[in-house]
């Protein structure tokens, strides 16, 4: 199997997450994006501030790489209003796939219509042109009842309110990365949490994100279902190497 098909390059640690200057992080991405180019991932997932970056690179390479971004990342609370603002301009530096966080936690507070109102906004605009979209839930904020819950709350709203020809390009997506767990537990997707995702988003495709670091690992979630692998060890895994990301 071609793994690299199947997996979106990921780098989006800010300056002090990666306890870099601003040039010297800028490399690090500036790697990434290179790297993705020469192995010939799916994806190269980086932040808003670097897709237009990513885009020139590929651009210049000839390359099929596709640009993908994160918006309301990582927390998933900002308003509706400035996730859509911050989506338009990624959609201008030429982003080819949105992923929005959700807001995971006004869900978990009941507040349903916050968030159908944002997946039904942010899905509109992704699809009105001709963006691939993501939604991520945030698995590890989650119990199990809650991540069947959201997975099908997002996959209902877009049922309902688009056509079966745009299914294929919204997807339910497991993390961030960068949630804080408590004793060590996992903060990325995990094979009961993707098995409930894919139980409850169909015909809606699902990503698994954090957490996959190795190339069995990365099968067995394509062989689970699974249709994109979000990871900073992409070449590692390709390599059938284990990565030592801590996403």
């Amino acid at each position: 199997m071609d793994i690299k098909k199947y997996l979106d390059s990921t780098y989006l640690k800010t300056n002090s997450q990666a306890g870099l200057s601003e040039s010297d992080n800028e490399a690090v991405a500036h790697g990434f994006i290179q790297e993705a180019i020469d192995e010939g991932f799916k994806l190269i997932m980086i932040r808003p501030d670097r897709v237009a970056l990513a885009k020139k690179m590929i651009t210049e390479a000839h390359s099929g790489v596709l640009v993908g971004t994160v918006i309301g990342f990582h927390e998933g609370t900002a308003s509706i209003n400035e996730k859509l603002k911050e989506a338009q301009e990624s959609i201008q530096n030429g982003v080819d796939e949105l992923d929005y966080v959700c807001n995971y936690e006004a869900f978990k507070a009941g507040n349903v219509d916050l968030v159908k109102e944002e997946i039904l906004k942010g899905t509109q605009l992704g699809i009105d042109n001709g963006k691939v979209v993501k939604w991520i839930i945030e698995v590890a904020a989650l119990n199990d009842s809650q991540i069947a819950e959201l997975t099908s709350l997002i996959k209902n709203v877009v049922l309902e309110n688009f056509k079966a020809e745009v299914y294929n390009s919204v997807f339910v997506k497991s993390s961030t990365g960068f949630y804080k767990t408590e004793n060590n537990l996992p903060n990325g997707a995990t094979v009961p949490s993707i098995k409930i995702m894919l139980e409850n988003a169909g015909p809606l495709p699902v990503k698994a994100a954090g957490g996959v670091r190795t190339y069995k690992e990365a099968l067995e979630m394509v062989e689970l279902g699974v249709q994109r692998i979000g990871t900073s060890g992409a070449k590692a895994i390709a390599n059938g190497e284990e990565t030592s990301s801590g996403y």
